[in-house]
């Protein structure tokens, strides 16, 4: 008999992010304009059936509408409750427990929870070495992971070093997951070109643009055999009918809520960027709806439950490799904006 638990899952704890209420909460990175109005229409006139009903087995409309806005194959989507959902499933069909996933760090903390998971070891590529794209596939690993932007650091690695990444990796190389949860508030993507490939497979979310994080629906565009084997890793049933129903009305779009609210992000992006500056510190470059900010003889934990004991919850990253300790700050309106600055002035005064 096997030993319980597995001995993978004894280093695992369970996820346990502060999420204790506050007036202002820029913490978990969603959208905080509120709800697209067409999928809260969608949700509010909600009936029976749609409750007592099993969903669609894999979201096919959703599926198609994903295709038809972004002018890609059927065949090369699948969906699941949330990108995380995706990503668990894509660890699973890319590789054997003991293979490896190569990325660069820091980059998203679910990444080592899905690693540890699925029994597989995580090879991260110090940023010196993963100047190099060539680098990544080091050690042969099953699959490259790569956030773009990244979080929590905002980063945008630059579209032709991707690129080559992709012509190294080559037909039959690992898979590249490019993780988009971030990518409608960035310059470009990488999404078209996923369908076309061999080996590139894109992840997005409804949970932050498009306001939709309570009920956890996500997408990923790729290969249609790499698709096929994620939707055996990932199973039927995923995501509920109401869920899909409002996604795709917010996908749809049509009264061009999005774009608005992508505009409100970066104008506020922006000054939240230049008023820190104002005051001497240095927040990274960002092209998430998000800054992070190092911070100077402080630890992250340490100011951020100052700022809550001010009414304002961020995010701590202690230790960050290469940055050290710092805080990540959402974007939200004008005045949360200013709520946290006010904040942030009198525990740093």
């Amino acid at each position: 008999m096997s030993p319980f638990p597995r001995p993978g899952y004894r280093l695992l704890s369970r996820y346990t992010p502060d999420r204790r209420p506050l007036e202002v909460d820029l913490s978990d990175n969603t959208n905080r304009w509120g709800t697209h109005p067409a999928a809260l229409k969608v949700i509010r006139e909600a009936g029976i059936e749609d409750l007592t009903r099993y969903p669609p087995v894999y979201a096919d409309n959703l599926r198609s509408t994903v295709a038809a806005k972004f002018g890609v194959p059927m065949e090369c989507v699948t969906t699941g409750c949330g990108s995380d959902d995706l990503l668990d499933s894509v660890f699973r069909a890319a590789g054997e427990p003991g293979e490896s996933v190569a990325y660069l760090p820091p980059t998203f903390s679910m990444l080592e929870i899905f690693a540890q998971m699925n029994g597989m070891e995580l090879r991260p590529v110090a940023p010196g070495e993963g100047s190099e794209p060539r680098a990544m596939l080091d050690g042969d690993p099953a699959l490259i992971y790569l956030c773009r932007p990244n979080n929590p650091t905002g980063e945008v690695v630059p579209r032709r070093w991707v690129e080559h990444l992709l012509e190294a990796v080559g037909p039959n190389g690992p898979i590249l997951l490019v993780d988009e949860a971030y990518a409608d508030f960035a310059e470009d993507d990488f999404l078209g070109e996923a369908a076309k490939s061999s080996r590139l497979l894109v992840l997005r979310t409804f949970s932050k643009v498009y306001g939709l994080a309570g009920l956890r629906v996500g997408f990923a565009v790729g290969p249609a055999d790499v698709i096929l084997e994620v939707e055996k890793s990932r199973g039927p049933y995923k995501v509920s009918g109401l869920a899909e129903s409002a996604a795709v009305s917010a996908l749809e779009d049509e009264e061009g809520w999005v774009p608005k609210v992508v505009t409100k992000v970066k104008n506020q992006r922006d000054h939240l960027r230049e008023e820190l500056e104002h005051r001497g510190w240095a927040p990274l470059s960002s092209g998430a709806n998000f800054l992070l900010l190092p911070l100077r003889g402080r630890t992250a934990v340490g100011v951020t439950a100052e700022l809550r004991e001010n009414g304002v919850a961020v995010r701590p990253f202690p230790d960050l490799p290469g940055i050290g300790e710092s805080i990540r700050v959402s974007i939200g309106p004008r005045e949360q904006i200013d709520r946290f600055l006010r904040a942030l002035d009198k525990i740093l005064a």
